[in-house]
């Protein structure tokens, strides 16, 4: 075995740098992330808005990958893609997914679990239009996560496309929109000393209750 491989076991950073208790923690999880959300920019972690979205198809193989938190408030979390991904045939087969917030530099994560839905056109509109207009075009490039033979085709199409575009706006393609994941759970997680973590779970009520439950976790 290489030395590198050994040297994993070793690795080892020790938290404990923040806590978490009960009395500090908001009864709404909405307003808890918000406040994390804004300590993590404010920090300047790179890409706070980075989440790592689960997914799981029909299958039953489970699938992670990486897009933006692009707004939140009180009915979830909205992020964008390509409605012909894999990603969006996934979530078509099985409408349940997590997302997970690594904010390693504040010792912290945040894990959501939910349902997702499609936004609306007009919201899908609305973010669109504020892209930078290269992003715009690059929505109609790809034909995400099908096979290609180069990145020259992509290249091609993107050169292609922009002479298409000059001068006028890039139209919302039909293909690309948005996606709401209504939380079930939140988890907020903090490390601690010793591996003695801080762990809190929101859950809603079995009855559709706009309360939250609130549960201290085992580490």
């Amino acid at each position: 075995m290489s030395k590198s491989r050994e040297d994993v076991a070793a690795m080892r950073e020790e938290y404990g740098s923040r806590e978490l208790r009960r009395a500090n923690l908001s009864l709404d999880p909405f307003v808890q992330f918000e406040q994390w959300f804004a300590e993590a920019r404010e920090v300047e972690i790179y890409e706070p808005n980075a989440m790592v979205l689960s997914t799981v198809g029909s299958d039953g193989c489970p699938a992670s990958r990486t897009v933006l938190l692009k707004f939140f408030d009180e009915e979830g979390f909205v992020f964008y893609t390509n409605y012909s991904s894999a990603k969006a045939k996934e979530m078509e087969a099985v409408p349940l997914v997590s997302l997970l917030f690594p904010w390693l530099p504040l010792e912290r994560q945040v894990r959501i679990e939910g349902a997702v839905e499609k936004v609306s056109t007009a919201e899908s509109l609305k973010y669109f239009a504020s892209r930078p207009r290269e992003s715009q075009i690059g929505a109609w490039v790809s034909d995400q996560s099908s096979v290609i033979d180069s990145r020259a085709l992509l290249l091609n199409k993107m050169a292609e496309l922009k002479t298409k575009f000059k001068g006028g706006e890039v139209p919302l393609p039909s293909f690309w929109g948005g996606y709401r994941v209504r939380p079930q759970r939140i988890e907020f997680w903090q490390g601690g000393k010793g591996r003695v973590h801080d762990r809190f779970l929101y859950a809603r009520a079995e009855n559709e209750s706009p309360q939250w439950q609130i549960d201290r976790l085992a580490p």
